[in-house]
């Protein structure tokens, strides 16, 4: 299967960032199916960082071999599971039998607020899911081992301007 990364430069290499821990999957290697979605990653990132050019990365990832040798969770959909999980993670905390690779919806700008509501108490947690379930959510596939990694081979990429 094909995954793509958005950045502002291209990578062959992949690697665990261990800095940016206060993401929706914690620190890790974030790819996506979406071509579409890792383009505006590459735009954001094009913006924060003032360059003029920003590349979408593609990888052939080998499903069927690691699902047989690491741990993938999945989240199927943007539910309470997955909601205290974005959660914990955004807020820098540790998970025990932590999995070598993440699977589920990406929250973008209109999730965000929306989990920003439960985290200041303005929303329940139910009220936060109930406004989830009408987003239209890209998914995200983040890689927090090497091992993990090692099923991903670069293909090439396509600039972004």
């Amino acid at each position: 299967m094909k995954l793509y990364h958005g950045s502002t430069v291209p990578v062959e290499t992949p690697e665990i960032r261990t800095g940016a821990v206060f993401l929706d999957f914690g620190a890790g290697f974030y790819t996506t199916t979406s071509f579409e979605q890792a383009q505006r990653w590459a735009k954001i990132k094009m913006r924060r960082e003032q360059s003029h050019i920003g590349y979408v990365s593609v990888y052939d990832f080998d499903m069927t071999a690691a699902s047989q040798d690491v741990s993938i969770q999945k989240f199927h959909a943007a539910d309470m599971e997955w909601l205290q999980f974005v959660v914990r993670n955004r807020r820098g905390l540790p998970f025990e039998n932590a999995a070598d690779m993440y699977v589920g919806p990406v929250a973008d700008d209109n999730v965000y607020q929306s989990i920003r509501f439960f985290e200041t108490g303005i929303f329940s947690a139910e009220e936060t899911v109930k406004r989830l379930k009408t987003e239209v959510l890209h998914d995200q596939w983040t890689f927090h081992t090497a091992k993990a990694l090692s099923y991903c081979r670069f293909l090439g990429y396509t600039e972004v301007i």
